[in-house]
């Protein structure tokens, strides 16, 4: 059966913002459907609110809109655009319930717009667990015992049944938000209240636990005429009990006996059979209990999964790219495998490796928040490794973490043999509970002598996982044993190395250092050779060039042709400060190579992204983004150049030592990047221009940092130097806030010193991105933040043309970041950001920091713009000058683009949400229109903000904004809003006759703000902090209000903006339009 043809144009609904639970496996699913339904000729129309994307690159689909992904939004893009068909099942969790929204209100009905590869009704069937549970007991499936709850009541009632521990998961919500365990009554009444709240169809199911047991994923794909294959069979190595996102997990499965296999094989048909998804992937979820066997169906996405992009990467089946052209009538057997070229897409892949997938999380960030893993989803990103064994894989995925591990243990995160080595009492503890740090305390159980049977009572970690871990510490005793480098032979050294360990590692127990380790090995002639990812285990030759590394003998890496090489370092596992937005750089820096015919090679190993797929460069390494993994493909490849500015932090730390060891690093050189990070350097060069920074100081000490206190003043600005994100950064008001916060630095900063500046309270930031060539400079994009300055750039929301600078301080800013280009002699991207402050009348420019690289803003300035900002970059990196690529003056829009932060707080309960400058926020959206006001509306409602038509509105200021409340509150009033406040800015509204209902201070009783929160009688909260953290009253009032789903505003810029919004969405609709013809409008 070959494709539809009473198809012509297909909408796809995105995943919107980066989220915990729900990251860039859907950029990646979304960009590949929107490849693989163009090469097919449809017309493909695209909604999404992330602009940090690929798949929202003007480029990617035929019509591109960023505007909120809620129905009313989408229909209004359907009225538009009039698409024949929605495909709903490549934009997560997100994009398949906006599509069961535009169903249920009979859009799609309206505008004869029909749901293909799954309709409504399959979705409910696999979504709904009512539906679920009997459709698996027809089948003759197990589940778990529980019940479907809507009332607290019934949830009583539904506990009686299932006994104590049991677990509480809302229906319709991602990553497992507000799903949680049970272990005694009063934790039970507050989960299940907390649940129906989150959930938006106010349904909770109450089910019996089933902590301990075995968990494994199947990945399935089917097509119309019933053919199904299993892609790949996922085992967690951590038991039930902790979410799949924050498992470690393992491909193959390891641990299945073949029978065991064959039977969850049958299961897995039967269920997509019974669910009825008609084409396309989906992921099912199953449980076994180690000591009977018996096996349960814990549950199915009738989707492209989180675990479709791990599966992907790990087997080299492209899933959402079969299951779009599934989904227009193909057949699998019709459609070819890109890899093999011979077989097609029927033929089930087979892997001769082993894959492991690690996950990253952010816990430093949210130091109040609950660290223990449990049902609900906490981690923000996650890398992938692949090797011959399972040991090799495991201890590749610890060092591709980049958490300063480089192995398992014998690396300078290692307490063991150190003054804080763990008593066996914290090992016990640490095991029981699992927790991010759990794998690294698995081996110092070992090291103390406990059993594997005793370390498996205490995590239900199956003891073949246990025995491989035994046998890598045997190995690390062993080489102990030896003791030194030189005592070491051939054969001991090619066995470590099979078993993963890193030549750090190798050093730390040999006290020698990495490059003598790496010396003796190559003298030893132990090198890496590079296999392919064939799906076929190597029965057929592969066509698609993806490598990963091993000690064995054969390589299958490329010998270098004619062609130019450059190397293109990715930016590892998303953590937040370094997300999707360096991994869009990467993309487009391979795109512009391969335009300029030079070959791109790929290092990364995140899997969850566009630049890992196998079809983004020539060629591609999926290794972790260490010196030695890096240098050994430098080795094998030889490459002409490699870009290290695009990845984020990660290749800039290995930048240094790359050029040591002589690889040719191309665009800004690394003396430069080291200048602009070395505060010294870098404040006598503002000096020499004649431009003008906060005063600033830097400590090594404390009794250093009291000294620069002292000169540079109150407010200071305290942060450690070389780390990202804004980590452990602080305003300080006095003395013993100072020297608390200082303490805290030096512990961050290791080693490193730690850097005071003067802060500049009540200015407005301004990032800029300019692209230069050596001897032009030219700017990309201005953006002002609309929060004052204090609040990371990174959580800020920030817009395109700037909204309030005069003209005369937008030349000097110009004029600022033309001098710092050709001082610096940057070739390439830089981002610098500024702080404008009102001095006497006079507006005053300082430079905050400058940055010879690409920075988080580059995409979100690309599609405010319309200019590809990061392909230019590449070129000029490449040799090529702007003038010679037409580029010669700064773009200016016609239309206003916001970009608002998502914060990941409803994830952390408790956790106070006031921005400061250590950033959180995981994702970002983007509101467009001709009017700021209207721009801001869409970009919080995008943001998940929902501005309020109609109701009660709290307000509490801090003393220094009290003015402000007067026209705040007058203008909420006109809109019709009740004001509720405490006393302090009651006072103030009611001297102004302004009407407002007082409410008490938590502390003085009842009825206080919680009270109204939990009768749903606010509507949004606008509270200025006077303090910052979780134990004062307000830090108390916003974490609360998060909890209740109550949108809360922290700042007073983003307050006044939010009332403008309110203002003109009275006045005007909001209006959508595509990417492509608002740049039409540009030229």
């Amino acid at each position: 059966m070959p494709r539809r043809d009473d198809i012509k144009k297909i909408l796809l609904i995105g995943s919107g913002p980066i989220v915990i639970g729900q990251a860039c496996e859907f950029d990646y699913s979304g960009t590949q459907a929107c490849k693989a339904l163009r090469e097919e000729g449809y017309e493909v129309v695209l909604v999404n609110s992330n602009p940090a994307t690929i798949m929202t690159d003007p480029a990617t689909a035929d019509a591109t809109y960023i505007e909120p992904l809620t129905w009313q939004m989408v229909e209004k893009v359907i009225a538009k655009e009039r698409p024949d068909a929605l495909l709903p099942t490549l934009g997560g969790q997100t994009g398949l319930n906006v599509a069961m929204d535009l169903d249920a209100n009979g859009v799609l009905e309206k505008y004869g717009v029909e749901m293909i590869a799954a309709n409504a009704k399959v979705i409910a069937k696999a979504e709904e667990r009512e539906q679920f549970k009997q459709a698996m007991d027809k089948i003759g499936l197990g589940v778990c015992k529980g019940f479907t709850v809507r009332t607290l009541e019934d949830a009583r009632k539904a506990l009686a049944e299932v006994g104590l521990p049991a677990v509480v998961r809302p229906s319709f919500t991602m990553g497992g938000s507000g799903s949680a365990i049970a272990y005694n009554k009063d934790d039970f009444d507050s989960l299940v209240q907390n649940g129906l709240d989150q959930s938006p169809v106010t349904e909770v199911l109450i089910e019996e636990s089933i902590i301990g047991w075995k968990e494994y994923e199947m990945e399935v794909m089917r097509d119309r005429d019933d053919n199904v294959v299993i892609i790949c069979a996922i085992e967690n190595f951590d038991p039930m009990g902790v979410h799949t996102g924050d498992s470690i997990t393992v491909a193959p499965a390891q641990t299945l006996s073949d029978k065991e296999y064959q039977r969850m094989r049958d299961a897995s048909l039967a269920v997509i059979r019974e669910i009825g998804v008609e084409t396309g992937g989906s992921n099912i979820q199953f449980a076994i209990e180690p000591g009977t066997g018996r096996m349960i169906v814990i549950e199915m996405n009738p989707r492209v999964s989180r675990s479709s992009a791990l599966a992907s990467k790990a087997t080299g089946f492209p899933i959402a790219k079969i299951a779009a052209k599934l989904a227009v009538g193909y057949r699998l057997w019709e459609l070819p495998n890109d890899i093999t070229q011979k077989t097609k897409a029927c033929f089930e892949p087979t892997i001769d490796y082993v894959v492991t997938k690690m996950p990253r999380f952010a816990f430093e960030k949210f130091p109040e928040a609950d660290a223990t893993l449990t049902t609900q989803m906490k981690s923000v990103g996650e890398t992938m490794s692949i090797g011959r064994t399972f040991q090799e894989s495991f201890q590749k995925a610890l060092r591709g973490l980049e958490v300063g591990a480089f192995g398992f243990g014998s690396d300078p995160k290692d307490l063991w043999g150190t003054e804080d080595q763990p008593s066996r009492d914290d090992i016990r503890a640490k095991l029981s509970t699992p927790g991010s740090e759990r794998i690294f305390y698995i081996r110092y159980a070992f090291k103390d002598g406990m059993t594997a049977a005793e370390i498996h009572k205490l995590t239900n970690i199956d003891p073949w996982f246990l025995d491989h871990l035994q046998q890598l510490i045997e190995t690390e005793d062993n080489l102990r044993a030896i003791g030194k480098l030189d005592a070491i032979d051939a054969d001991t050294m090619r066995d470590a190395k099979r078993r993963g360990f890193s030549d750090r590692q190798i050093a730390t127990i040999t006290s020698k250092n990495e490059s003598q380790v790496r010396a003796k090995r190559l003298e030893m002639g132990i090198r890496p050779v590079y296999k392919s990812v064939d799906t076929c285990a190597a029965e057929f030759e592969a066509f698609t060039p993806y490598y990963y590394s091993t000690y064995e003998t054969e390589t299958e890496a490329p010998a270098k042709g004619d062609k130019k090489r450059v190397v293109i370092l990715g930016g590892g596992p998303n953590r937040i400060g370094q997300g999707i937005e360096f991994d869009y750089c990467c993309c487009h820096a391979s795109f512009a190579l391969q335009d300029m015919g030079i070959e791109s090679i790929m290092v990364n190993s995140n899997p969850e992204t566009v630049s890992t797929d196998y079809d983004t460069s020539d060629i591609l390494f999926f290794e972790p983004l260490t010196i030695e993994d890096v240098l050994n493909i430098c080795d094998a490849m030889q490459p002409d150049g490699v870009i290290v500015q695009f990845g984020g932090q990660t290749p800039l730390n290995l930048a240094r030592g790359l050029e040591q060891a002589g690889v040719p690093i191309i665009g800004t050189s690394v003396d430069t990047i080291d200048t602009a990070e070395d505060r010294e350097l870098f404040s006598s060069l503002i000096d020499e221009l004649g431009l003008r920074q906060p005063p600033s100081g830097i400590a090594r000490n404390m009794d250093e940092a009291r000294v620069e206190a002292k000169r540079i003043g109150y407010p200071a600005l305290v942060r450690p130097s070389f780390v990202l994100g804004g980590r452990a950064m602080e305003i300080c008001y006095d003395h013993s806030q100072f020297a608390r916060y200082v303490a805290e630095a030096f512990i961050v900063a290791d080693g490193q010193p730690v850097l005071i500046d003067r802060f500049l309270e009540d200015a407005t930031e301004v990032d800029v991105d300019a692209i230069s060539d050596g001897n032009d400079c030219v700017i990309m994009g201005i953006m002002e933040h609309i929060e004052e300055a204090g609040v990371h750039s990174g959580d800020s929301a920030c817009c395109i043309p700037p909204f309030s600078l005069t003209q005369p301080v937008l030349a000097e800013i110009r004029d600022a970041t033309r001098k710092l280009a050709a001082r610096l002699n940057v070739v390439g991207l830089m981002n610098i950001q500024f702080a404008v402050k009102m001095e006497g009348n006079q507006p005053t420019l300082y430079i905050l920091e400058v940055n010879p690289r690409a920075s988080r803003t580059v995409p979100f300035v690309a599609k405010a713009t319309g200019v590809p900002v990061a392909n230019i970059a590449t070129k000029v990196m490449a040799g090529q000058t702007l003038k010679e690529l037409n580029v010669t003056e700064e773009p200016i829009p016609r239309h206003v683009s916001i970009k608002e932060s998502v914060l990941p707080f409803r994830k952390f309960a408790g956790v106070d949400i006031v921005l400061g400058p250590e950033m959180r926020s995981t994702g970002e959206v983007m509101g467009v229109s001709e009017l700021f006001s209207i721009a801001f509306a869409k970009s919080q409602l995008a943001a998940g903000t929902v501005l309020p038509e109609s109701g009660k509105i709290f307000l509490s200021l801090s003393a220094n904004h009290k003015e402000s409340a007067e026209s705040l509150g007058k203008s909420l009033i006109d809109l019709g809003f009740e004001l509720l406040a405490t006393e302090g800015t009651a006072v103030r509204l009611e001297a102004s006759g302004i009407a407002v209902t007082r409410v008490k201070k938590l502390s003085e009783g009842h009825p206080n703000l919680i009270d109204y929160l939990k009768n749903d009688d606010v509507q949004l909260i606008l509270n200025t902090p006077s303090g910052k953290g979780a134990r004062t009253d307000e830090g108390k009032i916003r974490a609360a209000g998060v909890q209740h789903g109550v949108p809360c505003i922290t700042t007073l810029a983003a307050a006044e903006a939010a009332v403008r919004a309110m203002v003109a969405m009275r006045e005007t609709p909001m209006e959508v339009e595509s990417l492509q013809r608002r740049y039409a409008q540009n030229v």
